[in-house]
């Protein structure tokens, strides 16, 4: 390893066998878009259908994952998610949900770790935070002003890290970001037409990106 923590240029390869492995995942979000968006009425089967995607995913990189923290710590902001997932299916627990989702950003922030810095992609990142979250905030219930600021705020890193370390990663981070931004959006101030269908599959599109990140096989670049 370099230095200055960085890990040397590689170019990733994907074990096409992979792919096959995640057949669950794409039946379970079919299911969830056929049999639950069209109602989106809070249910344990809702957020059964909700969260067995992630629930999915989190196999996916236990069972594939090379041994090291990179696979460990996405694996764990995955069940973190499922917790985010059941939770945020009701109103009354959206709090609790908000705490579990930030967690597991959190734990991908560890994953994908603080080195290199590039400073000029978190000034990037921190402009887009301001003239999306700046508009939005007086929309915002007194009682969540602050969590969703505090949200906002592990999200803009998760994605500032996502972009530093590139590829796959810097994929799901962008993702992520279109999925919590429009569900901030469409909550507190304007509902749009079949957002909940944007917000879902750009998630999924996300989480599964990342998962592919932990588990793809990386070779040393050549000379």
């Amino acid at each position: 390893m370099e230095a200055d923590g960085r890990e040397p240029e590689r170019r990733s390869t994907l074990d096409p066998l992979l792919v096959q492995r995640l057949v669950p995942f794409f039946v379970s979000c079919a299911l969830y878009f056929f049999l639950w968006v069209p109602s989106q009425e809070p249910s344990w089967t809702s957020a059964l259908a909700k969260c067995l995607p992630i629930h999915f995913l989190a196999l996916f990189v236990h069972s594939n994952a090379p041994s090291g923290t990179y696979g460990r710590f996405i694996w764990l902001g995955l069940l973190c998610s499922i917790l985010g997932d059941i939770f945020v299916t009701w109103p009354d627990h959206f709090l609790v949900g908000m705490v579990a989702s930030a967690l597991a950003h959190l734990f991908y922030i560890k994953a994908l770790g603080w080195l290199p810095t590039r400073q000029a992609f978190l000034k990037s990142v921190m402009v887009i935070f301001l003239l999306y979250f700046g508009p939005l905030q007086p929309h915002l219930p007194s009682q969540l002003s602050l969590p969703v600021v505090v949200y906002a705020a592990v999200l803009c890193l998760m994605l500032w890290r996502a972009l530093v370390r590139g590829r796959s990663a810097a994929l799901s981070g962008l993702f992520f970001s279109i999925s919590h931004g429009l569900k901030a959006w469409t909550t507190f101030f304007w509902p749009l037409p079949a957002s909940q269908m944007i917000i879902m599959f750009t998630y999924y599109t996300a989480q599964a990106v990342l998962a592919l990140s932990a588990v793809e096989r990386r070779a040393p670049q050549d000379d």
